[in-house]
């Protein structure tokens, strides 16, 4: 009787193991998976190969060592393919979203709403980014290095989506200033070895005189290492995460009007917090009660001008704005900051007199969508050309070479995205590196599962307990 309820339950496991491994299989398109089938049948029948071997020591200490190892290999093993495929945990770690998500909340992030993407890098250790901590090293093994594919999803990104990606301008680093976009840092060092008189020079020269001085720049960040540290590349799904709301998709026309974005020419939903600077003259310091009410943080009251304390740079939404207009006791003046302008936003290579608020238009790059490229708009769409679809450009002559041909006109391979924070003047977002491809994509954040407030301690209202449990999608 129990050898017949043994072999019954032995082929409900097989079964139920078998059926869910080529569930997984089918829904990830990898079928070379399936090697995995003889090993399930032999841990359900077989039992050729000696798995729980370490339950045999007879001594005590060792086994107890190896039943740890056994527990954490497996730990490890399922992690892995949590983290790779279903979800994973993400913490805000700056004020680019504020205030709609803010510094120190912690994410659910699901990898299944877009579709889960293959790992480009696998032999990683999970839940380490780029780097393992204390060592001080590459958390993964640069081979073998895998395509890009992205499973099937529960959908598509929408318009004003929050969505965690890999950072595009993150595949080369300075170590020693990672904070830094690595191409802005060398075309700030090459402006100063190399500055161009852009109004002597035709279209192809200016391409060329920006392309020196970015070779230029780069030469000197190489040379003083003391200073930027060692400059490292990194594959896609080894960059660092970042979080911003989607505000153009793939094929739409964006601009950006007085810190508005429009898009196909209609006005976006401006987010229900958004944030802009402010120059602040204040009679006295804001009440800490005051701050905490509106939201103010210490980083936000930090950026003082020309030294004085009672003369600030902020981050406001429009609800501080208009309470602390109410309070000419503490207020003197609140006027709108200047934005950023110059060659510190994209494209690098050209001159196109944008500033932050007053953007483009300039069409987001679409999967199986031709676009006839000119001298013109060639440094827009230049770095997704070349960089993130591995295609050789080159000018000469006044025309542009694609892998060694004439070409008037290219065909995108991937999905493009535009990317934005909600702190509209303290965000590095697209307007500073540009487009962010489909394969760099890490999923949709779901759900705030724990928020601490680094200016209060623990006694003092560092869990902020009004934002647990609390759904993204909510947040508009």
């Amino acid at each position: 009787m129990n050898s017949t309820f043994n072999k019954v339950s032995a082929w409900v496991r097989f079964s139920v193991y078998t059926i869910f491994l080529v569930v997984f299989l089918f829904w990830i398109q990898c079928w070379w998976g399936l090697f995995l089938i003889p090993f399930i049948f032999d841990v359900c029948f077989t039992h050729i190969i000696p798995w729980g071997w370490w339950r045999n020591i007879k001594n005590n200490t060792l086994r107890g060592i190896m039943s740890w190892v056994d527990a954490i290999v497996f730990a490890a093993v399922a992690v892995y393919f949590v983290h790779n495929y279903f979800g994973q945990n993400y913490v805000i770690p700056s004020s680019s979203l504020e205030k709609s998500l803010l510094t120190g909340d912690y994410l659910l992030v699901s990898k299944m709403n877009y579709g889960p993407r293959d790992p480009i890098t696998p032999l990683h250790m999970p839940m380490t980014a780029h780097t393992l901590p204390l060592l001080n090293c590459k958390s993964y093994v640069e081979f073998p290095r895998l395509n890009y594919h992205r499973s099937p999803g529960f959908g598509k990104i929408k318009q004003n989506d929050i969505v965690v990606f890999n950072y595009p301008a993150g595949d080369t680093v300075a170590l020693g200033v990672q904070e830094a976009d690595y191409y802005s840092l060398c075309y700030q060092a090459g402006e100063q070895i190399l500055p161009i008189n852009r109004h002597s020079l035709d279209k192809e020269e200016q391409l060329k005189a920006y392309e020196a001085q970015y070779t230029a720049g780069k030469q000197y960040l190489e040379y003083n290492k003391s200073q930027y540290g060692e400059i490292v590349a990194r594959p896609v799904d080894m960059r660092e995460n970042y979080v911003k709301r989607c505000v153009g998709l793939p094929g739409q026309i964006l601009q950006i009007k007085d810190g508005v974005v429009y898009t196909n020419g209609q006005r976006n939903k401006q987010p229900a917090n958004v944030q802009y600077c402010y120059n602040v003259s204040l009679k006295a310091p804001i009440p800490d009660y005051l701050c905490r009410e509106l939201g103010i943080s210490i980083e936000d009251r930090s950026e003082m001008q020309n030294g004085n304390a009672y003369s600030l740079r902020m981050p406001l939404t429009q609800k501080a704005i208009n309470t602390l207009r109410q309070r000419p006791d503490i207020v003197e003046s609140i006027q709108p900051a200047e934005p950023t302008s110059g060659t510190a936003l994209y494209p690098h290579n050209k001159e196109t007199g944008w500033t932050a608020n007053n953007y483009g238009p300039l069409w987001i790059p679409q999967k199986g969508k031709t676009l006839q490229i000119t001298l013109d708009n060639l440094p827009i769409y230049l770095r997704p050309i070349k960089v993130y679809e591995n295609n050789d450009v080159k000018v000469e002559d006044g025309k542009i070479f694609i892998n060694g041909k004439e070409s008037s006109w290219y065909t995108f391979k991937m999905d493009y995205y535009w990317m934005m924070g909600d702190n509209r003047d303290n965000s590095a977002d697209s307007r500073f590196w540009g487009f962010v491809p489909e394969d760099h994509i890490v999923g949709k954040p779901i759900l705030i599962w724990l928020s601490l407030d680094k200016d209060y301690g623990w006694l003092d209202g560092k869990v902020r307990w009004s934002r647990l449990f609390r759904i993204v999608d909510n947040i508009k």
